[in-house]
């Protein structure tokens, strides 16, 4: 156990707790706000996905709940269902040793079991706004006893419309309570919030370069769109990984899930088009370790927080470099190492660029590693002219013959196209040297021209033919 979360006042069942966690180390966000939260203040706090706000907030209300009632002494909403089910399930991991319950309320879920397990006594309640207000209007939930309240990304609640359903709960809620309110922005609407609901709030920050956490290892992989799913077999047979998978569309979400479930690899997706019952049975999966490998969009994944996630993949390189940023703060939790890998084509090093520019780190480029493993003999490496092809279409050949062989540019494009049977247009540059001979032709006949070459001999005598990667600039 580190002495960090030792230092910061935290009673020793949550510390088992914690440690049974795997937490190592206090985040930025949990150092700053955990004091002032224990001290009875209400705070503002700017803090994004992947900081450790589910346990600034909740470590100091478990500690400022004595012991289990019958009533809840502590409402957190939050904008959607699957982060309240995850906060829920945090606040009880942390309180394991404090006998107290939890209980995450929202709609999609039988609402008979949530009425059952009101009555029977719940001291922490996770929630989203519109079925806290079911059961306010149903009376069945009894919040004359709530003493700490959060609002859990708040900006987002804002967006979604949420602001009048915040004011009419809490206006249920007694004035004397411990307010906190956790954004990923401060815009004045938010600020407005804490003006009418919060008593003198002290305000916290992440900056972004806490954002990027420093126990996860950033780097890429310089890869076309034909060899993305051979590059990420490559990454699962070598690190074997707990890892979320991100592409951009929904679409590509399931062409990755079928093509990585048809090689063996304990894979699952999640995307908007799922019901609630799917989503929430992969979730569980996932989190037991049934399922290795989580495909998913940003949106499905936004406010994922899920324990033991050793690789975040970004098998499409976001175009957004905050993104990014929210992608990557998956891994590397908590004092853990974890691992970003960016696969990017050659067309989008601009996205590469933003990203470093953003983040103030240069990503360094490694190579697909080299294994064998559950889809060896299934899926390789093929040639991709599209990638290695520079902004003209045109791909470059190496011929171990040289000028000794043939010394004329026009004989070299004459036998290229006479072999190759390709028009003479379809052919550009000729470099010959004394060691070598490039010859560029367009990527549309480049496989024809391969093979053609590879069949040939020049003056009796056969020669190897080499495709090279796109020059550099």
């Amino acid at each position: 156990m580190s002495q960090d979360f030792r230092s910061l006042n935290i009673e020793k069942p949550i510390l088992r707790a914690i440690k049974r966690m795997g937490f190592e180390e206090p985040t930025p966000i949990q150092t700053e706000t955990i004091p002032l939260l224990l001290d009875g203040r209400d705070v503002i706090a700017q803090a994004q996905t992947g900081t450790g706000k589910t346990a600034a907030f909740g470590i100091p209300i478990i500690q400022a709940i004595e012991r289990p009632g019958k009533i809840p002494s502590a409402l957190i909403l939050c904008p959607t269902r699957e982060l309240a089910v995850q906060v829920s399930e945090e606040i009880k991991r942390l309180a394991a040793f404090k006998n107290l319950t939890t209980l995450a309320v929202y709609g999609g879920a039988s609402i008979e079991k949530q009425f059952s397990a009101l009555e029977r006594g719940i001291d922490i309640v996770t929630g989203t706004p519109g079925r806290i207000i079911d059961h306010i209007r149903r009376r069945t939930i009894d919040l004359s006893n709530v003493r700490y309240m959060v609002l859990d990304e708040a900006d987002r609640m804002l967006d979604m419309g949420f602001i009048e359903d915040i004011d009419y709960i809490l206006s249920h809620i007694p004035k004397n309570r411990q307010t906190m309110l956790f954004s990923a922005t401060l815009p004045p609407e938010i600020r407005k919030i804490g003006e009418r609901h919060m008593q003198r709030p002290a305000t916290v920050s992440v900056s972004e370069d806490d954002l990027v956490l420093p126990n996860t290892t950033q780097a890429y992989f310089s890869i076309g769109r034909k060899n993305k799913i051979w590059a990420l077999c490559r990454v699962l047979d070598k690190a074997k990984p707990k890892a979320i998978v991100f592409a951009q569309t929904k679409y590509m979400v399931d062409v990755i899930e079928k093509r990585l479930t048809s090689y063996g690899y304990p894979a699952a997706a999640i995307h908007g088009d799922l019901t609630q019952a799917r989503r929430e049975r992969v979730l569980s999966d996932f989190r037991s370790g049934k399922i290795m490998i989580l495909i998913a969009t940003d949106v499905a994944a936004r406010g994922l927080d899920i324990e033991g996630v050793t690789h975040v993949i970004n098998y499409d390189i976001p175009d957004n470099p905050e993104t990014y940023v929210h992608r990557i703060g998956r891994t590397g939790r908590a004092g853990k190492e974890g691992k970003a890998i960016t696969f990017v084509s050659s067309d989008e090093m601009h996205h590469l660029e933003s990203i470093e520019r953003f983040t103030d780190q240069q990503l360094k480029q490694i190579k697909v590693p080299s294994t064998k493993g559950r889809s060896s003999g299934q899926v390789h490496e093929v040639l991709d002219f599209d990638e290695m092809a520079d902004i003209f279409g045109m791909v470059r050949f190496q011929l171990s013959l040289n000028r000794k062989d043939i010394p004329s540019v026009v004989d070299v494009s004459d036998f290229v196209a006479r072999m190759a049977r390709v028009n003479d247009i379809t052919i550009g540059h000729i470099d010959i040297s004394d060691d070598y001979i490039v010859v560029e032709v367009h990527k549309d006949v480049a496989m024809k021209v391969l093979r053609a070459l590879r069949q040939s001999k020049y003056n009796g005598r056969k020669f190897e033919v080499k495709p090279l990667p796109r020059a550099q600039k």
